[in-house]
C-alpha cells in the first residue's frame, strides 16, 4: 500500500486534486470530513469539545463550526486544545478505513495541517498544492468567507515554503481546471503508479 499525504493552504484547490485522484483510482480520505464526524452529536469528541468550549458554540444542539472557528482562530491556545481533541481521533479513524485495503492500494489522505502537526513522517509520499494567495482569497470570498476570516485562517497555517520543504511533489494550481486535471493525471502516471509497482 502506498500512503500519500495531500496538503495545501486553504483555497489552494487540494479538494479538487483529491477528487481527480479518486477518479484515477486512489482511495481518498478527507481529514476535514473526518474532523466533522469525530465531533458529531453523541460522540465522545462532541462531549469533550463541549466540556472545553461550552454551550455557546452550539446551534440547535449541534456544534456550529462557524462559531467554533471564530473562537479558535483568534486564540492559539484554544486552537491547540481543539486540535488535541480532534487530530488523534481523525488519525485513528483514517487507520481503520485503510486497514483492510489491498497491497496495491494508493491511499491519499487530504490533510490541511500536515506541516503544522509534523505528520509527513507517517507517509511514503507527500504532495502539496500551491496557488497564489490572491487567487486563494478570491476563491474563499466566493465561498462566502469574510476577508478577516480568511486572513486568520491563513495566518494559522504554514507557509507555501514550509509545506514545500516536506513535499516530494509540488503541484502548481495557477491555470484552468482542465490544466489542473492534466497535471494530476501526469503526476499519477509518473510519480504514484511507478511507486506502487515497485512495492
Amino acid at each position: 500500500m502506498l500512503k500519500v499525504a495531500l496538503t495545501g493552504g486553504i483555497g489552494s484547490g487540494k479538494s479538487l486534486v483529491g477528487e481527480y485522484l479518486e477518479e484515477l483510482g486512489a482511495v481518498v480520505i478527507d481529514s476535514d470530513e473526518l474532523a466533522r464526524s469525530v465531533i458529531e452529536r453523541g460522540s465522545p469528541g462532541y462531549e469533550e469539545v463541549l466540556a472545553v468550549f461550552g454551550d455557546e458554540i452550539l446551534s440547535e444542539g449541534e456544534i456550529d463550526r462557524k462559531k467554533l472557528a471564530a473562537r479558535v482562530f483568534s486564540d492559539e491556545p484554544a486552537r491547540k486544545q481543539l486540535e488535541a481533541i480532534i487530530h488523534p481521533r481523525v488519525r485513528e479513524t483514517a487507520e481503520k478505513l485503510t486497514r483492510n485495503l489491498g497491497a496495491d492500494a494508493i491511499v491519499v489522505n487530504q490533510i490541511p495541517l500536515l506541516f503544522e502537526t509534523d505528520g509527513a513522517k507517517r507517509f511514503d509520499y507527500v504532495i502539496t498544492v500551491e496557488c497564489a494567495e490572491g487567487t486563494r482569497v478570491e476563491r474563499l470570498k466566493e465561498r462566502g468567507m469574510k476577508e478577516y476570516e480568511i486572513s486568520k485562517r491563513m495566518q494559522a497555517q504554514a507557509s507555501d515554503e514550509q509545506r514545500a520543504s516536506i513535499a516530494d511533489f509540488v503541484l502548481k494550481n495557477e491555470g484552468s481546471i482542465d490544466q489542473l486535471q492534466r497535471e494530476v493525471q501526469k503526476m499519477w502516471e509518473s510519480q504514484l503508479l511507478p511507486r506502487i509497482a515497485k512495492q
